[in-house]
């Protein structure tokens, strides 16, 4: 039995079938932008393997980090002991956040992220004396991983986890922001969308501990790009309202969208934000959550004065350490010179695919490129392509998507904008 007979017979992918996998490639080396298959083809990973490895892979800086880590010290319980790896961390963390987020929280990934921060804010409500605010807003569209409560905010309807709705516990929804992050603003809340937020937190407020969103884009919901002036609009709405704003910066920090944090486009500060993918640059899984001191002291002065929480491999001294040298490189990089550079590069190369047939929208923001289709992506037919364009894309439901490295040059982008427009030509 080959390693890839076995792997189709015993081995589940992600949203794979399992009695029908579809292509599947046997990676042996991943290194700066590209992926080696056994037989020796290479494939740009357009996906930086789920929007984590911004700084291309194998990257020298992190992996001799990693190897110096873990001659040393791979792992010990952060429960009552710490190390110099997660104390740097921090000051890393700190110094790039804004002011007042600063207590930090680290988790095994980016759903348990979400899970500690819906945690902090049930938890914080009942520190204030209100209880029975256990319940959750959020917008249509939305998605905050496959954890069970964090599946709870995720769209009920639309996105991937509506199979669950009847299991999981019923949450709030308002319709997504109307307005595109690059049309012009308005200041009337039934045009921009606020109107209805704005009469969920007067009828519901008693219930909910917080509001929950992608600032910006939304990610795996449809790769949506909203204004920035809905999350200010939203951000007022809490205050007025005693409700939390969490911000889910997962797919959205660290550069993507072209500022650092997704937030910096609308200079907005949550109470709460949710950090993971690129923060070690891919190279091994690693999360934190980030409370301000409000939220943080208003836990420890409550019952029963913890977060309940605590990963077994919390804080884990090999992660600290990626995590270090993947910030550390931007500041030793003009990433922000690099991400426009991407998002220049793509607004030219993807423009033909607006005269497509069966094209619905081509849209940019940072290092994402997006090519919206009637009609649903065979997701088989661009990983079969990929040996041939020498391109991996993932395409999932309507849209055929790319959040390449931001190192990639620009022949290695060409390649990767020509293998999208193709295949959305034969998507028709």
């Amino acid at each position: 039995m080959t390693p890839l007979d076995f792997d189709a017979r015993h081995l589940w992918h992600p949203y794979t079938n399992i009695s029908d996998p579809g292509p599947m490639h046997l990676i042996t080396q991943a290194k700066g932008v590209w992926l080696t298959r056994d037989d020796g083809v290479r494939m740009i990973d357009a996906m930086s393997s789920w929007w984590c490895a911004v700084h291309g892979h194998c990257h020298p800086a992190i992996t001799s980090a990693m190897q110096a880590q873990l001659a040393q010290m791979p792992h010990v319980m952060f429960g009552g002991l710490t190390h110099e790896p997660a104390i740097e961390l921090g000051h890393r963390l700190v110094s790039m956040l804004p002011d007042g987020l600063d207590r930090i929280f680290y988790c095994d990934s980016g759903s348990v992220s979400v899970e500690v921060a819906l945690k902090m804010a049930v938890q914080y409500q009942q520190a204030k004396g209100r209880s029975e605010r256990t319940e959750f807003a959020t917008i249509r569209g939305g998605y905050h991983g496959d954890t069970w409560k964090a599946m709870s905010v995720c769209d009920p309807v639309n996105g991937m986890h509506g199979l669950f709705r009847g299991a999981l516990s019923i949450q709030h929804f308002v319709p997504r922001p109307t307005i595109a992050f690059d049309k012009d603003w308005t200041d009337d809340p039934v045009a921009n969308g606020l109107g209805a937020l704005e009469a969920l937190l007067e009828t519901k407020n008693d219930r909910i501990a917080a509001l929950i969103l992608e600032p910006v884009v939304q990610g795996a919901g449809g790769m949506y790009f909203y204004h920035p002036g809905w999350l200010r609009g939203a951000r007022a709405l809490c205050d007025a309202h005693g409700v939390l704003l969490i911000l889910d910066e997962i797919a959205t920090g660290f550069g993507r969208t072209g500022a650092l944090f997704g937030m910096d486009h609308a200079d907005v500060v949550p109470d709460i934000i949710c950090l993971g993918k690129a923060l070690t640059g891919g190279h091994i899984t690693m999360a934190a959550t980030v409370a301000s001191e409000p939220v943080a002291s208003g836990i420890g002065e409550s019952e029963p004065g913890v977060v309940m929480h605590g990963p077994t491999y919390m804080a884990n001294p090999l992660a600290c350490a990626a995590a270090i040298a993947s910030l550390d490189q931007f500041k030793q990089r003009d990433w922000r010179y690099e991400v426009r550079e991407i998002a220049s590069q793509m607004e030219r190369e993807l423009a033909p695919a607006r005269k497509l047939p069966g094209v619905v929208d081509v849209r940019i923001l940072g290092a994402i490129g997006v090519i919206e289709m009637e009609g649903r992506v065979d997701t088989a037919v661009a990983h079969q392509r990929a040996p041939e364009t020498g391109v991996w894309l993932r395409p999932f439901a309507h849209n055929i998507y790319c959040m390449p490295p931001y190192i990639t040059t620009s022949d290695e982008l060409s390649r990767v904008t020509a293998a999208m427009v193709s295949l959305a030509g034969d998507m028709r």
